[in-house]
């Protein structure tokens, strides 16, 4: 990609510059803002740093590329992390420019800054490109700031302090010095007192003199002032101010002329551009939304069909379209009557998009991606969901075999605002980004959901090579560098890992999946224990499912749910076998009549119950064994199930999922998800598994009162290739998957 750099002068936006240019894009311009009045060093803003302003002028000639500068006008008036444009905000001072930048020069299409650890900054950068439509390049992002300083210095950035601000850092002995002579020193500090030792926290700033992008020239310091801002004895304030430079060429043709002496009467040099202006109109990024759409097609009762959970705190919302015999939509329009069919609903409950924590986006056909995502953001928008947008993960499954339309969506929902979202859609090498109305992970009474990772790899977001394998350790490593974030870890924390295999993945691959997965996590277990920790471990569930299609053709893809508590009390982690405590029997069931490992569960008494529940065809001829034939313990599903068989086997899911939930002091009242996947080739119409689980559950009512169906079933019927507790092995008949929570 063709690059514009947001410049300050400090090391940590050069060297941002630098791994552009490792990973392949090219530098064509560099932005800078700067004070109004230019005998003032520093500005009071947490967004910009200033101090040596006065030098960047000469960035231009140095790398040989433009220079747009703008002198800020705005001030700090949003001062909540996650920006919305406000007029008069110092933010969009920075809109003007890279919009200029833009107009300029076309072909640019990323923004590289040097974002270490701010979400501030990064989330205005952010907002900003969002706006432009360009692409947000952070690769210095949650980077090791004693790797990066070193890394820095050893790729010979010359760069000095223009400001001291910490304890242990003296204005009159420090500043002016050089990173390289001061890293020894750093280190010390972060020992003392834990600074941040590329000054993250504020506590110095730096100005880059050279590098290996000033192919032209090296900047020469010839005189300077130190300003005292603060003369506190245990941290005392200093800047430089810059009185004297001079350009010292590095090719003797580069420059016009010998070297030369700025005294800071800066020469109209043409490869330097002032950007002016102050309303601007606004500027709209491809394919962000436009109005409200009004021309949604009328969609039959009959053909709709939704789903509701009765958890009054958090629940889901699942709806799709049956298939019909008329003329289609296709996925575009399928996908826009679902989602104005899901907002209606949640209006209905007094709430909106900014209330959904998680979204599985279901579609038929994984080569309109594009198109989906076109529809998906005309609904879920950043302004509409000012405390973050939902994360979300996106799945190719046979829905038109299975008499559905082409998209399928289930929403959870929250009804307070109490969720914290992980959204970064800066490119970096940290972890994949999200670019869109999307987010990495939402945390929500400590349950942290993670939106599908692929096996990506961060800095380029290109799939790993090697197979089914390297994609999955790289998901893994993706997905630990997210639990990070919240202080946690997916060896440690993981409730559930939900694993989508691809049916591109060759057969012989599919058995050692598992087994990559638990070595993985075994692996981060030992090494959380090195570093002198000892995590309570909980014992997680596992769900594979095969479907025929993932994004960007992946093989694989994991969906981890974690538990994240508030506090640090030890969860308690119940055993995934069965407990010796018996539920009064239901629909004729007793207990022998199925095996230990058709059920897994993780419980954290109190607070979560997260239930597998594997239907195979050993336990289905158990449950049938007066009317299903042999065939069926050899996993031969071309026979077709009966009727009454099915709905045997709904009943004994039904008892099965009862009996734990209460077991574990759970009720269906606290169900916040249930779903049942099930595959096409069971040749059991889906308006009949329906309605044989909802007939289910009215019996169970009138039972024990364990639920009330309400109007809506309170469980989704998702059509899979194949699902189970192996990726070797996706043979279920039916597998339901359960989430239950206190509130």
């Amino acid at each position: 990609m063709k690059v514009v750099a947001l410049v300050s002068g400090g090391k940590d936006s050069c060297y941002a510059m630098m791994k552009c240019i490792q990973y392949g894009h090219q530098i064509v311009a560099v932005a800078n803002l700067l004070p109004a009045d230019d005998l003032v060093d520093e500005l009071d803003s947490y967004m910009y740093q200033t101090v040596g302003h006065q030098i960047i002028v000469s960035y231009a000639e140095c790398m040989g590329v433009p220079l747009f500068r703008r002198r800020i006008q705005g001030s700090t008036r949003h001062d909540k992390l996650s920006y919305q444009r406000t007029p008069g905000d110092e933010v969009e001072d920075m809109f003007i420019l890279l919009n200029e930048v833009k107009k300029q020069i076309p072909s640019i299409t990323a923004v590289s800054s040097g974002a270490i650890a701010s979400d501030y900054q990064r989330l205005r950068v952010e907002s900003v490109c969002s706006r432009l439509g360009l692409v947000s390049l952070a690769y210095l992002w949650k980077q090791d700031q004693s790797l990066l300083l070193q890394e820095m210095i050893t790729n010979e950035i010359m760069a000095i302090t223009v400001k001291v601000a910490a304890m242990g850092l003296d204005p009159a002995k420090h500043l002016g010095k050089e990173i390289a002579f001061l890293e020894p020193y750093l280190h010390k500090l972060k020992d003392l007192y834990g600074i941040n030792v590329c000054g993250e926290g504020g506590e110095y700033e730096t100005l880059t003199l050279d590098c290996p992008l000033f192919q032209n020239a090296r900047i020469m310091l010839d005189d300077f002032q130190v300003v005292l801002h603060s003369s506190d004895s245990i941290a005392p304030v200093g800047v430089l101010h810059p009185l004297k430079f001079h350009l010292e060429s590095k090719q003797s043709n580069s420059l016009s002329g010998n070297n030369k002496t700025n005294d800071l009467c800066r020469e109209n040099i043409s490869s330097i551009f002032e950007v002016q202006g102050v309303n601007l109109e606004e500027c709209k990024a491809p394919g962000e939304p436009g109005p409200e759409v009004n021309d949604l097609i009328e969609v039959s009762s009959h053909r709709l069909h939704l789903s509701k959970t009765e958890k009054d705190t958090t629940f889901s919302i699942c709806c799709w379209l049956q298939d019909t015999s008329g003329p289609s939509t296709g996925l575009q329009g399928d996908l826009k009557l679902i989602l104005r069919q899901i907002e209606l609903q949640l209006e209905g409950c007094g709430l909106g998009w900014e209330h959904v924590l998680y979204i599985h986006l279901y579609i038929s056909d994984m080569d309109q991606f594009t198109q989906a995502n076109e529809t998906y953001v005309r609904f879920i928008t950043q302004d509409k969901c000012p405390f973050g947008v939902p994360s979300r993960s996106t799945i190719e499954l046979p829905l038109i075999q299975a008499g559905l339309g082409r998209a399928y969506i289930e929403v959870l929902v929250a009804n307070d605002q109490s969720k914290r979202v992980l959204h970064v859609q800066s490119i970096s090498c940290w972890a994949p980004s999200c670019i869109g109305p999307y987010s990495q992970a939402t945390l929500h009474k400590e349950m942290l959901h993670m939106a599908g990772q692929l096996g990506l790899d961060p800095p380029t977001m290109t799939l790993c090579d090697g197979g089914s394998t390297a994609e999955l350790q790289s998901a893994l490593q993706n997905s630990e560098a997210i639990a990070k974030c919240f202080n946690c870890s997916i060896s440690t924390s993981a409730i559930l890992f939900v694993v989508y295999c691809s049916t591109n993945i060759p057969l012989d691959e599919r058995p050692k999946i598992h087994d990559n997965l638990d070595t993985f996590a075994k692996q981060l277990k030992l090494s959380h224990l090195d570093k002198g920790t000892k995590p309570e471990v909980l014992d997680p569930i596992f769900l594979y499912i095969l479907v025929p299609d993932l994004p960007k053709r992946a093989l694989v893809e994991i969906k981890p749910i974690l538990y994240v508590p508030e506090t640090v009390e030890t969860p308690e982690e119940t055993s995934c076998q069965l407990s010796s405590i018996v539920a009064p029997s239901s629909f004729g069931f007793q207990p022998a009549d199925w095996p230990d490992s058709c059920i897994q569960k993780c419980v954290i008494p109190g607070k979560i119950c997260a239930v597998v529940l594997s239907i195979t065809s050993v336990v289905a001829m158990k449950i049938c064994s007066d009317s299903m034939n042999a065939d069926w313990s050899n996993n031969n599903h071309q026979n077709s199930l009966t009727e009454s068989q099915m709905k045997r086997i709904s009943r004994f899911c039904i008892f099965l999922l009862n009996k734990t939930i209460i077991e574990n002091d759970f009720s269906w009242k606290d169900t916040m998800s249930l779903r049942l996947y099930f595959p096409p080739n069971l040749h059991v119409p889906l308006e009949t598994l329906s309605n044989l689980f909802a007939d289910g559950f009215k019996e169970l009512d009138q039972m024990n009162g364990g639920t009330k169906v309400g109007g809506k079933p309170i469980f989704n019927l998702v059509p899979v290739l194949g699902a189970g507790i192996s990726a070797a092995c996706t043979n279920d008949i039916i597998t339901c998957e359960l989430f239950a929570g206190k509130s």
